[in-house]
């Protein structure tokens, strides 16, 4: 199984366990006299089945994340937290360019005027910068994860 697969099957298996869990909830508690659309004891036994291959799964994606080298410099888990933190950064820098940029109207002269106390134009460099270098990582991220088999 390519790491491409793996990471859809855990997708997969996210998604089914809330939807699991929902199930659970609308069956473990009913009118008197009124029986479950579905059995508690078979859905807790499935979603224990399903949490266990889960945490398999993410257990596999871990270990060759953690094994497999990106570069000579760092391996597939070190290029998804620079990745993370790529992603963040630019999330921040983008927040505060779009607040710098906020105009205000007044209406006389006398109501108190805000200024921008940042390089606008500057900052949005960067966030175009950092988008540019996620788009980058990324690619390459999602080529490796389709030639790399889960270990």
């Amino acid at each position: 199984m390519k790491l491409a697969e793996a990471l859809i099957l855990r997708a997969d298996l996210q998604k089914r366990l809330e939807q699991l869990k929902a199930r659970l909830r609308n069956n473990v508690l009913v009118q008197e006299g009124d029986d479950p659309s579905e059995n508690p004891d078979f859905l807790l036994k499935e979603l224990s089945k399903m949490e266990n291959d889960l945490a398999d799964i993410i257990v596999k994606i871990n270990r060759t994340n953690s094994s497999t080298d990106f570069s000579d410099r760092m391996t597939l888990a070190e290029a998804l937290v620079r990745r993370d933190a790529l992603l963040k950064k630019r999330t921040f820098l983008s927040e505060m360019a779009t607040e710098a940029s906020f105009k205000q109207d007044r209406y006389s002269r006398t109501e108190i005027k805000f200024v921008s106390t940042i390089d606008v134009t500057a900052m949005q460099k960067e966030v175009d910068q950092l988008a540019k270098e996620y788009r980058l990582l990324d690619t390459k991220i999602q080529a490796m994860n389709w030639n790399v088999d889960i270990i």
